[in-house]
């Protein structure tokens, strides 16, 4: 396990039996999360990251990691919906400053994928039947998950305003918890371009990102110029965007004036492009609203989403873990220029998202990434304490609630009785990534 701290840590202020203390965040995480010093030893039978990766697709979790979700739709001010989906369902007896985790999915995926189940299983556990405990809310993007789309626009690797309207709404249904950040690939780059954004007005009390793409040009570029990756990764990816987009092109196209709808019927017609030519016709037109949206071109969208650039402006204790064979994500900011908040974890093996370790039983894995993200989960959630953040006053204003300051934004629940089976993914879709 490579680790890498900044060369001058935040100092954050902890728990201790006699009052309080300020330690390093470099201690911090030696002391309170212990896995990330231990070796993961993948599976002997998936030796390499392509393995390990593939496994996230074909492997069968059906009967691993069930959770229950009860699924909040919230339709936001330019018309779109969020899927918030919350676990556990019967919550009534948790007291009102339990931590909350809040996911962002990977790239076509949600609250079903085996692997934020893989976490969200134990983390919301029953302390008496060794979890943690805690609540936790999966954010599932437009057109994920069934998700419905309402507005033409769908997501991107860029576009930080869905979670920051939904963290208006989560943060005034659970004033007092402390937020605490999960997110995986695509999700990650979002959750981390949405944290620098907010800088010390963040409402996350902390954040691990798993998997996360960072620089989007980069790793598109690596991920085309093998075989494998051309042909099986970057086109499964992109068909899996297809897939997504062909449920939802009436959604899109009710003016077909619009570039929006020229865009989805155009994409919609692809036959298992590449992740860059299906983002070059159309996630440069409907990833996110204007501005910045339209882009020029894929190259210019993944410029300006790229997550690399603003990990200096983090101010939040925050977790990255990589693989060094991850074939989705070939390079990593180790660096994460210098920021005194960032640390940064990067294993030998364990591919895109996979992690896998034998367990107990004839061909049976478990994730290890696991053990290190609850580590993380329990020590920020507990053992820090909270500062006060600065972030904007909300309030409700013509039904929508929003934020002092930033009117433009605003969500409002329309259901919330929908009970979702975490075991249950979409049909056509590969999953997994």
């Amino acid at each position: 396990m490579r680790r890498i701290f900044p060369p001058t840590s935040a100092l954050i202020e902890t728990k201790q039996q006699a009052g309080t203390n300020r330690i390093s965040l470099q201690e911090f995480v030696e002391t309170r999360c212990p896995s990330l010093h231990s070796k993961f030893h993948p599976a002997w039978w998936l030796p390499s990251g392509h393995l390990q990766t593939l496994y996230c697709v074909v492997g069968d979790f059906s009967q691993r990691d069930k959770v229950v979700y009860k699924r909040t739709f919230l339709r936001l001010k330019d018309g779109g919906t969020l899927g918030l989906d919350f676990t556990p369902v019967d919550d009534a007896h948790m007291p009102p400053d339990t931590p909350i985790v809040v996911v962002l999915h990977g790239l076509t995926g949600g609250s079903h994928e085996s692997y934020v189940r893989a976490i969200l299983a134990p983390t919301c556990r029953p302390v008496s039947e060794g979890g943690l405990g805690y609540r936790a809310v999966v954010i599932n993007f437009r057109g994920c998950a069934g998700v419905p789309v309402t507005s033409p626009q769908l997501y991107s690797a860029g576009h930080t305003d869905d979670i920051r309207q939904a963290m208006f709404y989560i943060s005034n249904r659970f004033p007092e918890a402390p937020l605490l950040g999960l997110s995986f690939s695509l999700g990650a780059n979002v959750m981390t371009r949405y944290i620098a954004e907010e800088g010390e007005q963040c409402r996350f009390e902390s954040a691990c990102v798993l998997g996360c793409p960072w620089n989007l040009t980069a790793n598109c570029q690596k991920l085309s110029s093998t075989y494998i990756g051309h042909h099986l990764y970057s086109r499964g990816m992109g068909q899996n965007l297809v897939n997504v987009l062909k449920k939802h092109v009436t959604s899109l196209s009710q003016d077909p004036d619009l570039d929006v709808a020229k865009a989805a019927a155009l994409a919609s017609a692809l036959s298992r492009p590449t992740i860059d030519m299906f983002d070059d016709t159309f996630t440069r037109f409907g990833g996110g609203s204007s501005p910045p949206w339209p882009f020029a071109s894929a190259s210019a969208y993944y410029e300006y989403a790229s997550s690399h650039k603003v990990l200096g402006d983090i101010r939040i204790p925050f977790l990255s873990i990589s693989a060094a064979d991850d074939p989705v994500v070939q390079e990593v900011p180790m660096n994460a220029m210098g920021n005194e908040w960032v640390v940064m974890a990067l294993t030998p093996h364990g591919g895109h998202l996979g992690w896998f370790e034998s367990d107990d039983g004839w061909f049976q894995v478990k994730r290890w990434v696991s053990k290190p993200v609850m580590e993380w989960l329990r020590a920020t959630g507990e053992n820090v304490v909270r500062d006060i953040p600065g972030h904007g006053k909300l309030q409700e204003i013509d039904g929508f609630l929003t934020e002092v300051g930033a009117e433009r934004l605003g969500c409002r629940v329309v259901d919330e009785e929908l009970i979702i089976v975490g075991t249950e993914g979409e049909a056509g879709m590969m999953a997994g990534l």
